[in-house]
Order: C-alpha cells, then sequence, then structure tokens
C-alpha cells in the first residue's frame, strides 16, 4: 500500500513538472536526437529493496514515436514472504520459502513522446508500451539448519515444509549466496507493461530520469515459491525505475 501511494505520489510530481516546463520547451530549439541506450535499477511490488535491473535500446521512427527493445532481469516474491532471525546466529532468513523466481523479460514496444524538451531545461515525458516473452530460472533456497541440535554442525539444504529437521529453531540462516543454481528449473510466459518515463537530464548526450508504471507477467505454469502459502501463475506489479543512459 505504502508503495503504491509512493508511485503514485512520484507520478503526480512529474506531471507537474511536466505543467511547468512544455511552453518554453516547444518554443526552443527542439534538442534532436535518433537513438539512445538506457540501464536502470528497478523498484516493484513484487520484489525486495531492489527488484533487479533494465536494459533498453530506442531508436526513432518517427519524429514522436521510438522502436524499443528491452530486457529486465528481477527477483520476484511471493507476498507471503517474511525475513526473520535465527535465534542461534542472528542471520536472517525467509521461513517458508523453498525457491527463488528470477524472469528475464524480453520486450519489444514503442515509446511516445508527449512532450519534447529544450536542449537544456525541461522534461521529456514518453508514453511506453512493450510486451515480449519471459523466461523464468525457478532456483532452489537453501537454508542452514542444525544437525541434531547442535550449534557447531549443520547442513545446507533446500527448505522443504515436509522435513522436520527444517522447523523453525533448527534453521540458522540462509545458504550461500548463489547456491543450488546449478539445479534450477525452467519455466516460459508472456509480460506486458504500460508505463509513463520522465527524462530530466541537462546534457544533450546523456539520459537521466525515472520511469513508473504497471507490469504483467503470467507463465504457463504455476511457480511454487512458498510450498504452504498461496502460490501464483500471474504477478501483477506496479514499479519505479531510476535509469541512466546515452542518445545519439
Amino acid at each position: 500500500m505504502k508503495s503504491k501511494k509512493a508511485l503514485h505520489f512520484l507520478m503526480v510530481c512529474g506531471c507537474l513538472l511536466a505543467a511547468l516546463t512544455p511552453c518554453s520547451a516547444q518554443t526552443q530549439d527542439v534538442y534532436e536526437y535518433n537513438s539512445e541506450f538506457t540501464w536502470g535499477i528497478n523498484k516493484n511490488s513484487a520484489g525486495g529493496l531492489i527488484g533487479g535491473f533494465t536494459f533498453k535500446k530506442a531508436r526513432k521512427r518517427k519524429d514522436n514515436i521510438l522502436e524499443t527493445f528491452g530486457l529486465e532481469i528481477m527477483n520476484v516474491k511471493n507476498p507471503q514472504e517474511a525475513r526473520h532471525s535465527s535465534g542461534y546466529t542472528g542471520n536472517y532468513f525467509i521461513f517458508g520459502k523453498s525457491n527463488y523466481l528470477y524472469s528475464f523479460r524480453f520486450q519489444y514496444g514503442r515509446d511516445f513522446i508527449l512532450f519534447t524538451k529544450a536542449p537544456q531545461q525541461g522534461v521529456e515525458i514518453k508514453a511506453v508500451m512493450a510486451a515480449g516473452p519471459s523466461i523464468g530460472v525457478i532456483a532452489p533456497y537453501y537454508i542452514e539448519r542444525t544437525v541434531d541440535n547442535s550449534f557447531f554442525t549443520s547442513v545446507h539444504e533446500q527448505y522443504d515444509p515436509t522435513n522436520p529437521n527444517h522447523a523453525f529453531n533448527n534453521i540458522l540462516g540462509t545458504g550461500n549466496l548463489f547456491e543450488g543454481l546449478g539445479e534450477s528449473s525452467l519455466t516460459v510466459g508472456l509480460n506486458v507493461k504500460a508505463a509513463l518515463n520522465f527524462e530530466l537530464g541537462y546534457l544533450k548526450s546523456q539520459v537521466t530520469g525515472f520511469e513508473v508504471g504497471f507490469l504483467l507477467d503470467s507463465y504457463i505454469n504455476e511457480v511454487t515459491l512458498v510450498p504452504t502459502g498461496k502460490n501464483k501463475a500471474v504477478f501483477p506489479t506496479v514499479f519505479f525505475t531510476l535509469f541512466y543512459g546515452n542518445r545519439k
């Protein structure tokens, strides 16, 4: 709920900035460019502190339309996931989680320029639409647990709610980074995105700004992240992306 309010506030701020600048942007020489490449850091309602990373190549098809090719790499979470700390070590883990979902989203779309900006001031606003295939990498979530209730002996295993040794008090923390990645399975699906893009940069050759919008990521099968909870195949999210790049 807080993330939705924050996104709404940022969209309103962006629109207010745009409302103050279009006249000057229209009366001055418009900065012309043919292509741009941007990368960004994403925060979304189905991810953690950092949801993932985005990459986009765009080229102009018309004065106000850009053709885009994008890639998003995201860590998708179940909303029931919650971090806990071990009473033995103080290390954090997600109790009940059995798998990660890493989503690789390939996107083809159009950016429609709603407001252009002057070379050294103003805001360029685009309406963004994109869609494409998604590849989901389902990787096991490993925990470190005690052996025979001994604090000095432990093993790393994928969490299994049916295993009595994986009781809450036996867990010392998560496994090592990328542990079990080689045991991953794949699923496929589709993604669709609609957003508003606000470009605020002051340098002709650089792009800086943010993007807010909605994305739907859907897979052919239900993805089990928390076995004892409610799992799904469709992940609707609202997102906020800070981006940077260059154009020519």
